[in-house]
């Protein structure tokens, strides 16, 4: 089954004591979910008549390899039921997330996750039972005509044939499942409810009590004490925990290493990677060629250490502005025409999509009480696309329009263009079409700065996202890589190798002008995503694919644009590395790192050279 659950939020929450209740929104600004579902009760409906579908669809097990009229059915039932539960998961939850605490859409969300299990479990035996037929004979099924469109999902269902196992052996695994899931959820656990930080004095002089979510902010705070004691009391924590936190962690690898070893593969990197058939050499190149152009991160911490003006540049000092926020604030149409400026090279009819969603609809503009934090683009087949916006007015709010657009014309455009089954896209290609976005408009909003501070931030927002989504995810995929090669080789993951590997690598990426504070070496053990084995490596990939798209599109047009909205329309129908390739982009090769790390070092200099005419100037500060 295809269900597209929720998605991950992005942003933080803003003061409660100045958001409006609901009621006070005016309608244009916010989105439409009667299109998905007029009412509740024909919500309510759906929900029904979905779930009295599911005993037809497994009334056919047991009979795909009879007929292709019987495989066509299945499938399409299969299709049918999964687009209903996509429909009846979105409504919900953005209702619910309208307001998180109306107890009414928090059943209705709660229903439908119940039903989406439901459905999964209901269609489970097809995969197992499409593996028993003779693939010959499935070929044969696929000369009929309204058969042919499923040849691409069903080659990929006999392409994990050598790593599927015996249906007695499948069951064994299946029944594992849960208990597989035992370190993650520990970890989430252990992290998310036991764990208790220390309180801090804020800038104010008021005690606050730490949290992970507090921490980011508190790490751009222009006091440094503050820094300091945020990055002393998170991270001071989490090494009272390293033993628990070790075992955990051990636990999740060794779980990587069972299941890469029980289905045949030759690593736990290739079998993380098989699903979207991503070769190895993706991952391996990634690392390498970020590796070998390290030193340019260096550049950027010793201009970093210059600006503060500090003996020692600690890891607490990294997030820290070097750059003030700009205090302009943009009204939400100041906002949608600087997105629509930025946008321009991605054509007229990419220009209407934007302005429908704009006008139509699609978003939900601002704070109201109980309304979820942050940002996300979700949305259902055959309805437009939805966003979920808290806007601000901040520079920063201007760039997630962008970001968040991009991600629901990457849907329309597929949803437009494929059938159910494709409409998909993988998380390897998820975050290239808004990045895409984003990097069109800072590259229009720097050609348009003629204020000193103002192209001085957008430069600084422009080296910041590449060392945080490049340098830094790749720092983690290069953990990643080499706990795993440990594992596989028998070596014990304890709490002390992994701080010092951990420690090695920061300093190898930072250089010799950080300060590589001790307590650095237990930041691993707060990083969630390693319990999801070699998935951070697509932050950088996406990154650099999606830069060197908009660099292009910008530069050439014409053809360069048409493959790029080719790839909006491919979803998932064919590989991921495919379709990103014939949009001009190759993983394979390290030409897409290679250039944005080139842009890096190009918007490096711009700045090093605008900060050193700044400090010649008597009495001006870029950071006030």
């Amino acid at each position: 089954m295809k269900v597209n659950l929720m998605p991950a939020s992005e942003g933080a929450a803003a003061p409660t004591d100045t958001i409006p209740e609901r009621s006070a929104l005016k309608e244009p600004d916010t989105w439409r979910l009667e299109d998905i579902f007029e009412t509740p009760r024909a919500w309510e409906k759906g929900l029904a008549e979905t779930a009295g579908d599911l005993p037809r669809l497994e009334a056919l097990q047991g009979r795909l390899g009879r007929s292709a009229a019987t495989l066509l059915e299945a499938l399409r039932l299969r299709d049918d039921i999964s687009r209903r539960v996509g429909a009846l998961l979105a409504y919900a939850f953005m209702r619910r997330d309208e307001d998180t605490g109306n107890t009414e859409a928090q059943a209705m969300a709660d229903r439908a996750v119940a039903l989406s299990v439901q459905a999964g479990s209901a269609a489970s035996w097809m995969a197992p039972e499409l593996l028993a037929i003779d693939e010959g004979r499935v070929e044969a099924f696929l000369d009929e005509e309204e058969l042919a469109l499923y040849r691409f999902a069903l080659s990929e269902v006999f392409r994990a044939r050598p790593h599927v196992l015996s249906a007695a052996e499948e069951a064994l695994l299946a029944g594992m499942g849960e208990m597989a899931q035992t370190a993650d959820n520990v970890f989430s656990m252990l992290t998310n409810a036991d764990i208790r930080f220390p309180s801090i004095r804020d800038e104010g002089g008021s005690e606050v009590e730490l949290s992970e979510e507090r921490f980011s902010r508190f790490l751009r705070s222009q006091d440094r004490r503050v820094r300091r004691e945020a990055f002393e009391g998170i991270l001071g924590t989490y090494r009272s925990y390293r033993n628990t936190l070790a075992a955990s962690y051990s636990g999740s690898v060794k779980k990587d290493l069972f299941t890469a070893r029980t289905r045949k593969y030759g690593s736990c990197l290739e079998a993380a990677l098989d699903g979207d058939a991503i070769p190895t050499a993706v991952y391996r190149n990634t690392v390498e060629t970020v590796r070998r152009r390290v030193e340019t991160l260096h550049r950027y911490v010793a201009l970093r250490k210059r600006t503060l003006a500090v003996e020692d540049l600690h890891m607490y000092d990294l997030y820290v502005p070097l750059v003030a926020d700009m205090d302009r604030s943009y009204s939400y149409d100041e906002a949608l025409d600087l997105v629509r400026a930025g946008l321009r090279p991605l054509g007229d009819a990419y220009g209407r999509v934007l302005d429908e969603g704009f006008r139509n609809r699609w978003i939900d503009v601002h704070e109201n009480r109980g309304k979820r934090s942050g940002a996300y683009s979700w949305g259902t087949y055959g309805v437009h696309p939805y966003v979920l916006l808290n806007y601000g007015g901040t520079i920063r709010d201007v760039f997630t329009i962008a970001h968040e657009m991009g991600h629901a014309l990457h849907r329309h455009y597929s949803d437009s263009a494929q059938p159910y089954v494709y409409s998909g896209h993988s998380i390897f290609l998820a975050e290239v079409a808004s990045t895409t976005n984003e990097a069109l408009l800072l590259k229009d909003m720097l050609s348009r700065a003629s204020d000193r501070k103002e192209r001085l931030y957008l430069l600084n927002y422009s080296l910041e996202q590449v060392r945080t989504t490049v340098f830094r995810q790749t720092l983690f995929a290069e953990f990643e890589l080499e706990v795993h090669r440990r594992a596989e080789g028998g070596e014990p993951l304890t709490p002390q190798a992994l701080e010092e590997l951990w420690l090695e690598l920061n300093r190898a990426y930072y250089g010799p002008e950080a300060f590589v504070d001790d307590l650095i070496s237990s930041e691993w053990s707060r990083i969630p995503h390693f319990y999801n084995a070699f998935y951070v490596y697509q932050y950088a990939t996406g990154y650099a694919s999606a830069t060197y798209l908009a660099e292009r599109i910008a530069g050439e047009g014409g053809v360069a644009l048409d493959r790029y909205l080719d790839f909006l329309r491919r979803g998932s129908s064919a590989h991921s590395i495919d379709i990103l390739r014939d949009a001009g982009v190759d993983m394979t090769t390290p030409e897409p790192l290679e250039a944005t790390i080139d842009r890096f070092e190009h918007h490096l200099t711009e700045m090093e050279a605008l900060l050193a005419s700044g400090q010649q100037k008597e009495g001006e500060s870029i950071r006030e």
